[in-house]
């Protein structure tokens, strides 16, 4: 169901209280800097999150050592910021705090539900967390310290483009920056009650033993999984993926208890509590969609119309508009546009365009010009429910190999991350001496890590 109930992928926060909650149970010491350790669950996290990112969900065979090497060299600009009393108040800490647990706040729409699912207060995550954010702030002002004076000349970085073999310069494809002022229609009250009343009535059909709960999913479930797995879920209480209300309504019910009718943002659901297992559940549930009327759709795409004209008489600009009138879930992040995959920001290639939601979008490039928007064009978004949206097109390049003429930004930022990482690595080599460094034996072998420790033998 991650495509159905999918909600967030970079819910830190969420993972954080993961980590914290295995410390507790059992844990290994993989690494001490000072007075600092490096836990195994430290690294478990961190490898975990670089899966969940990655396109394919795995990591590089490396990602062990690189990963290691991260974690030590952040403990030494932590304690090297403690020496130099780099700038880090508690006021700043708070201030970081704040953002986080407003996030999570917006992210599950209350204190109360925030707490039923992480199964923290917001005083617990902020006196979990606070030593955390502050060792952050204080590790990102010391590597801010060490490269601020780095810096990349014209010469240095057509050195670094010239020494790059000709034929392992990058062949970009057309890219495009695109955006999307989207409108999701809202099902009459008449439609929703219709939903809530067909569950009540297959929960009552259940209860009463007329009928089976997975039989009825297999009939009636609007769930995209339901053929493959019949409703059925396993999930944890600090899983990430899932839609806060239909996880707070999961994790209510006892053990072979049926819920009422539950709202999420994909529908209405009936949810069967089939296994608790400490913080993991077993549940099968039955997912409908208050329907959305010709007439509804008829008349988003009469206001989304009429917004087009107000952009195109330059009464808003595009990015006011997607601010002001978007249904989408990611507007207020993204400005409406659409994200690479790849980490390019803004731009991506056509064939990045493969979610179903986005494929229709292929289909208007050919007519659309750079700068130009399309008419309200009616689509299925990521959850299935029917929407309208325009869609503009902001730029567009042409198929091209690298060259500095084109894509000079690009060569200067890859040269200048480079000689800051080298500067960064310098400075670990001269600072790792002066204090104590433990590895376990796991990762000594590592690029870094064995240069870091040859230096450390030498003192």
């Amino acid at each position: 169901m991650k495509k159905l109930l999918a909600l967030s992928a970079g819910a830190l926060l969420l993972w954080q209280a993961a980590a914290a909650q295995q410390k507790l149970v059992a844990d290994k010491i993989i690494g001490v800097v000072g007075d600092k350790i490096i836990l195994k669950s430290d690294m478990d996290g961190a490898m975990a999150d670089q899966a969940r990112n990655s396109p394919d969900g795995t990591v590089s065979p490396q990602a062990a050592c690189t990963t290691m090497e991260m974690l030590i060299s952040q403990k030494v600009m932590v304690l090297q910021a403690e020496r130099d009393s780099l700038p880090v108040s508690d006021g700043d800490v708070e201030a970081q705090m704040e953002n986080r647990i407003r996030y999570f706040e917006q992210l599950y729409g209350s204190k109360e539900k925030m707490k039923e699912i992480t199964g923290y207060s917001v005083y617990q995550l902020r006196e979990r967390f606070r030593t955390p954010i502050k060792e952050g702030l204080l590790a990102q002002a010391m590597r801010n310290k060490v490269v601020e004076n780095v810096k990349v000349t014209p010469s240095e970085v057509k050195r670094y483009f010239d020494a790059i073999p000709k034929d392992s310069l990058h062949f970009y494809e057309s890219e495009l920056e695109i955006g999307q002022l989207v409108l999701i229609p809202k099902a009459t009250r008449e439609m929703d009650n219709y939903a809530i009343e067909r569950l009540q009535d297959f929960k009552k059909r259940v209860v009463n033993k007329e009928s089976d709960f997975g039989s009825l999913a297999i009939l009636y479930s609007e769930d995209p999984g339901v053929k493959e797995n019949k409703g059925i879920y396993v999930m944890n209480r600090s899983d990430k993926q899932w839609d806060a209300d239909f996880m707070a309504a999961a994790f209510r019910l006892k053990e072979g208890e049926i819920s009422s009718p539950v709202k999420s943002q994909f529908g209405y659901h009936l949810i069967q509590m089939i296994k608790r297992s400490g913080d993991n559940v077993t549940v099968q549930h039955i997912l409908l969609k208050a329907a959305v009327t010709k007439a509804d759709l008829a008349g988003a795409t009469a206001k989304l119309d009429s917004i087009r004209t107000l952009i195109l008489n330059n009464k808003i600009t595009f990015p006011e508009a997607v601010a002001k009138f978007s249904d989408s879930k990611s507007a207020k992040f993204d400005g409406g546009m659409l994200q690479s995959k790849t980490g390019e920001g803004t731009l991506l290639t056509i064939d990045q365009l493969d979610d179903p939601s986005e494929r229709d979008i292929v289909m208007m490039l050919d007519t659309l010009k750079p700068g130009h928007m399309s008419a309200p064009v009616a689509f299925t978004d990521e959850s299935g429910a029917t929407g309208v949206r325009i869609v503009y097109l902001k730029t567009r390049t042409q198929p091209h190999r690298e060259n500095l003429t084109d894509d000079y930004s690009r060569i200067q930022q890859r040269t200048l991350d480079i000689k800051r990482a080298e500067a960064i690595n310098k400075w670990l080599i001269e600072k790792i001496p002066t204090f104590y460094v433990h590895v376990d034996d796991d990762y000594k072998n590592c690029t870094h890590i064995s240069q870091w420790m040859s230096s450390l033998a030498k003192q």
